[in-house]
């Protein structure tokens, strides 16, 4: 028996995103400000597949890749609770760096917004036909955080859908 519920999955891995943050309250080196090229590994689901035959048309995430690179190519992410966050952002006033606050820049938080985009894309776009199930956020070849969660909106069980 499979671990994975669905019937279909693929995954889509997007990379190549150099960031800084730093987690302020950390006692370690992670409270100085340190930088990963992170990336993301989206997995997704359906029940059925689209009139291409896919899960998911690779294609048709360009608005979720630009999103990602807004948020993470070349920025600077900062807790919205960082004690030198009026700091922050007058560095970015002076175009010294590329300022995104984020309630956690932690990569299992980060796992989680992407999971989020992910959802809120397919939902609006496809009705429930698909969903993204799992994303792992990675830091480096060596560490890795995900976020696992079915959508309520989704059911692989034709019969549970409205």
């Amino acid at each position: 028996m499979s671990i994975n519920p669905f019937v279909y999955s693929c995954s889509k891995l997007f990379q190549g995103y150099p960031c800084t943050h730093r987690q302020w309250r950390h006692p370690g080196h992670c409270r100085f400000v340190h930088g990963y090229s992170r990336s993301f590994l989206v997995f997704f689901a359906a029940e059925k597949l689209d009139q291409n035959g896919f899960v998911v048309d690779f294609s048709s995430l360009r608005t979720l890749e630009k999103r990602l690179r807004d948020q993470f190519d070349h920025t600077f992410l900062v807790n919205s609770d960082d004690p030198l966050l009026p700091e922050w952002k007058k560095l970015h006033q002076l175009q010294a760096l590329d300022l995104r606050v984020m309630e956690n820049v932690g990569m299992e938080s980060s796992a989680e917004l992407v999971w989020k985009w992910s959802n809120e894309l397919l939902n609006d776009r496809d009705g429930g036909r698909s969903c993204c199930w799992r994303v792992e956020a990675r830091e480096n070849d060596f560490n890795a955080a995900c976020f696992e969660l079915t959508p309520e909106w989704f059911s692989s069980r034709p019969a549970e859908r409205g």
